[in-house]
């Protein structure tokens, strides 16, 4: 099974440098399917493999930890790999039957992959500056992706994007340089051990600066500006990718360093206070939107602070929430934008006011939509009730009253914003902008990941089992902690 981790990274690499080599785009096309075919693969035999014998090390080059740079695979980033990957096979497959977006980007299957591979490494790096290379691959692949086919108007929209992106990557970079000059490690397993030996002032300064970092990414509160002018400036397949999977990276990376590195024995007042601001203002931001891209975009920022607050309950319900609600959210926030992709792409616009009746020219689109829109809002038996009941349940055994009330307040306002897309693009009678049918691959590609969060919904149980084990494991450190170290010495 070591090799199959070794294998996460080299598989999206190597079709990377094949993509470029390939001089057909057939041939690209088929290299990038097989590879992230192989890549989802792969990871469900490590969620497999991790779950039933613990984590797998691979120490890079023979460089035993914690000088080495080691690849950790536990339970939450083979959770997290597993549904990544599913997303990124799933909006590949619309990309191509969507035919425009790699006919005129001759190198968007390189691109595509090396953004893979940055996901890839960035759950798997077990030290801090790697982490930090990671986010690096993933930026410089979404500022290709982000700018393909943009005009000038897209391109300052997405200038707010780059520019943020290179501050937090400045942040992280002092980050790395005050832990190291601290603990005199990078390693997050060292980190772990030599951190508690720090002055505890300097720790929370360092927690706190590292929580901003990775909270620009993910886009909490009050960090979430960039996000809503730059996302729903891409293609579709670009927006549903990005909407999917980096915030959640962020997220992931605020979960694994919080637990691990920066402990708490009882819920976080200000984290809380953060999840709830974000999910109030990121609906109430849907709400004010005319645009279906917008829209979802605020609800990106919305579904954030669900995660969020998960984590600030620092138990192991809460994370186990937080754990099950991210993976429904990869999900279906990768669907939702495809289907605003297939809306856009039958009559050319995603405004409200321009569109109408879709339901009754394209039933198939509303389908689509309309499973995605209520897993969205948490309503049973969909995937995101599964979530945010493990949540409030969370909230209620910690004792958190308010923010589950906020929680829930938000999940009507929610309800209320998906309500608006079907009234407006949905239903009514179909404007005459509607002349496109969707391509048969775009559907089955939207349909596929329809279907996962349908099976998310339907296994919640032993999902949030799974889950449970690796909040577990975060909260107790010692797994991973052992795991890391034991193979390094």
């Amino acid at each position: 099974m070591t090799a199959v981790v070794g294998l996460l990274l080299v598989i999206p690499l190597g079709a990377v440098a094949l993509t470029l080599l390939l001089p057909k785009l057939v041939w690209r096309r088929s290299v990038s399917l097989i590879a992230s075919t192989a890549t989802l693969i792969a990871s469900v035999a490590v969620l497999f493999g991790v779950d039933g014998d613990g984590p797998i090390i691979v120490n890079v080059g023979g460089w035993e930890a914690p000088l080495g740079i080691a690849l950790v695979a536990d339970r939450f980033a083979a959770l997290m790999l597993s549904v990544s990957a599913a997303a990124l096979l799933g909006v590949l497959i619309f990309a191509v039957g969507q035919r425009d977006n790699d006919r005129a980007f001759p190198s968007f299957h390189a691109v595509y992959q090396t953004l893979a591979a940055g996901v890839v490494l960035a759950f798997l790096t077990g030290d801090l500056f790697t982490l930090f290379v990671a986010f690096e691959i993933m930026l410089t692949a979404s500022y290709v992706l982000i700018t393909h086919r943009a005009g000038p108007e897209q391109i300052r929209a997405t200038m707010t994007y780059v520019v943020v992106g290179l501050v937090a990557s400045g942040l992280f970079l002092v980050g790395i340089g005050l832990i190291y000059a601290a603990t005199g490690t990078v390693n997050l397993a060292d980190l772990s051990v030599r951190l508690a030996e720090v002055d505890p002032a300097l720790r929370t300064a360092i927690g706190w600066l590292f929580f901003m970092v990775f909270g620009i990414k993910a886009a909490i509160f009050p960090l979430f500006f960039w996000l809503p002018d730059s996302y729903p400036t891409a293609v579709a397949p670009v927006t549903a990718i990005f909407a999917g999977l980096l915030t959640k990276v962020g997220v992931y990376a605020i979960i694994r360093t919080q637990t691990l590195l920066f402990p708490a024995d009882k819920p976080s007042t200000p984290i809380l206070l953060i999840a709830g601001l974000t999910m109030v203002i990121g609906v109430l931001g849907a709400i004010a939107q005319g645009d279906i891209k917008r829209i979802l975009s605020f609800h990106i920022i919305s579904q954030i602070g669900y995660m969020i607050m998960g984590l600030g309950f620092f138990t192991v319900a809460g994370i186990a929430a937080a754990i099950v609600f991210i993976v429904h959210q990869v999900v279906v926030k990768t669907v939702m934008f495809l289907v605003g992709g297939l809306v856009e792409n039958s009559s050319g616009t995603g405004r409200l006011k321009e569109v109408a009746g879709v339901l009754h020219k394209f039933p198939v689109i509303a389908v689509l939509f309309l499973p995605a829109a209520l897993s969205l809002a948490g309503l049973p038996p969909f995937s995101g009730f599964v979530g945010k009941l493990a949540l409030v349940q969370a909230g209620f055994e910690s004792g958190r009253w308010l923010v589950v009330a906020v929680s829930l307040f938000a999940s009507v306002l929610t309800l209320f914003s998906m309500t608006k897309i079907w009234s407006g693009a949905f239903w009514g009678t179909p404007t005459d902008n509607l002349v496109r049918a969707p391509a048969a691959t775009m559907v089955m590609a939207t349909g596929g990941l329809v279907a996962l969060s349908l099976v998310i919904g339907l296994a919640g149980q032993p999902l949030l089992e799974i889950a449970t084990r690796a909040a577990g494991d975060l909260l107790s450190q010692e797994s991973y902690r052992a795991a890391v170290l034991v193979s390094g010495s």
